[in-house]
C-alpha cells in the first residue's frame, strides 16, 4: 500500500491592535489560504478557501472516473519477489508488534528460517487478522501452507473468520 504525503504551509501575518486590554485581540490573516481569523473573547471565526476566487482541481483520479488503485500500481500490483526483508520489518513496526514484543527477536527468527518474506508477511497478517494485507499478499503469490519454526501455517495462526477468508480467496483466485 502506498500513500502520497501532503504538507501544508500556512503563512500568517498579524495585524495587531493595542494589546493593553485583555479583551482586545489580534486579527490573524492569511492571504495564502484565504483564512480570516479573529481571535478574541468568545469570538473565533474562520473561513477557509482560496482568497482570489480560484478553484482547486485534483490531478489524481481513482475509482470509476480514473485509474483504480491496483491499476495505478498502488495496491495489489506487486508480485511475490517484490517483497523483501524491509517489508517484513516495516509491517512488524506498523502493526505495533515491536511495541508488544519489545525486540525484533521474533521477526529475526522468522527471517532466519529461509522463508520468503511474502510468506512471513502472510503469517504475521493472519495472526493479526489484517484482511486487506492478507488479500494483497495472496494476490502477490504468498503461500498460506508455509510453516514457521513451530510447524504452524498462516491458517493455524488465524481466527476462524480469517481462515475462511484465506481459503475462499485462494479458491476464487484458482
Amino acid at each position: 500500500m502506498a500513500s502520497i504525503p501532503c504538507f501544508t504551509y500556512q503563512p500568517f501575518t498579524s495585524k495587531s491592535k493595542s494589546l493593553t486590554s485583555p479583551l482586545s485581540s489580534p486579527n490573524l490573516a492569511s492571504g495564502f489560504l484565504g483564512i480570516r481569523k479573529r481571535v478574541g473573547w468568545l469570538r473565533l471565526t474562520s473561513v477557509i478557501g482560496p482568497s482570489n476566487g480560484s478553484r482547486a482541481t485534483c490531478w489524481f483520479k481513482f475509482g470509476k472516473n480514473g485509474v483504480d488503485a491496483e491499476g495505478a500500481g498502488i495496491y495489489g500490483s506487486q508480485s511475490r519477489n517484490d517483497f523483501d526483508r524491509d517489508d517484513v520489518e516495516q509491517y512488524f513496526n506498523y502493526m505495533g508488534m515491536l511495541a508488544v514484543e519489545g525486540t525484533y527477536v521474533k521477526m529475526e527468527h522468522l527471517l532466519s528460517q529461509n522463508i520468503h518474506p511474502v510468506d512471513i508477511l502472510l503469517l504475521l497478517a493472519a495472526t493479526e487478522g489484517d484482511k486487506p494485507k492478507i488479500e494483497e499478499l495472496l494476490r502477490a503469490g504468498a503461500k498460506y501452507d508455509v510453516k514457521d519454526a513451530d510447524g504452524r501455517t498462516a491458517l493455524d495462526r488465524a481466527s476462524d473468520e480469517i481462515k475462511d477468508f484465506i481459503v475462499n480467496f485462494s479458491v476464487q483466485k484458482a
